[in-house]
């Protein structure tokens, strides 16, 4: 009896050392962003663990977004590229209306050749009593009024009236702009700075085959003229000094200004005495820039 128990009790030690107890696999319950709660191995999870889980559940459920920081970024670095390419857009449009300018004043040189063939070779007269086109650019009635382009002698030939006008040109009498910006060489078109001037030898041009003996690439005919001291279409330019830049050449154009010649080819000029820049009544007779258009006005 006793040897029967002693093997029951061997077999039975037997088979509880040999048996490995079922291991718990972790137990979800269904997630959510509110309520996370994760089971191992029959323990629940600790509040700070819990806080965590639901956090991470959370972001698993949120789209992701830019952060402050992302957004400040991206901002300044679109702020850096428009100010680098802001100052080239700016030089582009100022560079278009500049070569806008100057195909004007290629236009008006052509409407000359064109009168001079129909006129028996003369210049359209312009004196100040008779320019070449009428209309006072300090009077309001006059300097806004498109009529006074249309009876212009050159009118016929270049019909357009923004062609006498400088598309940088933003002056503005009684709050509308001005039509004209360009004048006409005061020793073209008629012997007037011969009656009336101290010439020194220098000579005007009535025909088109004076200027032609005289080089027609080496003299101007049509300048865009200053908003300051433009009026009638007759520029003056006094080759004895007396009043040197009593009329001005615009400096719209980064500092230069636009001028055609005899021949039908157009320049700029530019203005290198910062005096030149400045509104002042008269300049200096040493004044570099008077000098070189005193060169291409007229010659002996």
């Amino acid at each position: 009896m006793s040897l029967c128990n002693e093997k029951h009790r061997v077999c039975r030690a037997t088979h509880s050392s040999s048996r490995t107890p079922p291991r718990l696999e972790p137990q979800r319950t269904q997630r959510s962003s509110f309520d996370v709660v994760k089971v191992y191995y029959g323990k629940v999870r600790s509040p700070r663990e819990q806080a965590h889980c639901f956090w991470r559940a959370a972001r698993a459920f949120q789209p992701t977004a830019f952060t402050l920081i992302e957004l400040l970024l991206v901002i300044a670095i679109i702020g850096i590229l428009a100010a680098l390419l802001l100052p080239a857009l700016s030089n582009a449009q100022s560079r278009g209306k500049q070569v806008a300018c100057c195909n004007h004043l290629k236009q008006l040189a052509i409407a000359i050749h064109m009168y001079t063939a129909d006129n028996d070779g003369k210049l359209p007269e312009n004196s100040p009593a008779a320019p070449w086109v009428a209309g006072n650019m300090k009077i309001p009635a006059e300097a806004t009024n498109l009529t006074f382009l249309r009876f212009g002698k050159l009118f016929p030939y270049a019909s357009q009236t923004s062609i006498y006008h400088c598309p940088s040109d933003s002056s503005q009498l009684s709050g509308l702009p001005r039509v004209r910006s360009y004048s006409m060489n005061s020793w073209m078109g008629s012997r007037y700075m011969e009656d009336n001037q101290r010439t020194n030898g220098f000579r005007t041009f009535l025909r088109e085959s004076e200027i032609a003996s005289a080089g027609a690439s080496r003299l101007w005919v049509i300048l865009d003229e200053d908003q300051f001291t433009i009026d009638d279409a007759w520029f003056l330019v006094t080759m004895d000094d007396s009043r040197p830049f009593a009329s001005r050449p615009a400096a719209r154009h980064n500092s230069s200004y636009s001028l055609n010649f005899a021949d039908a080819h157009v320049e700029l000029f530019k203005l290198r005495d910062p005096l030149s820049l400045q509104p002042i009544d008269q300049a200096s007779p040493k004044n570099l820039d008077w000098l070189r258009l005193k060169q291409f006005t007229t010659l002996k």
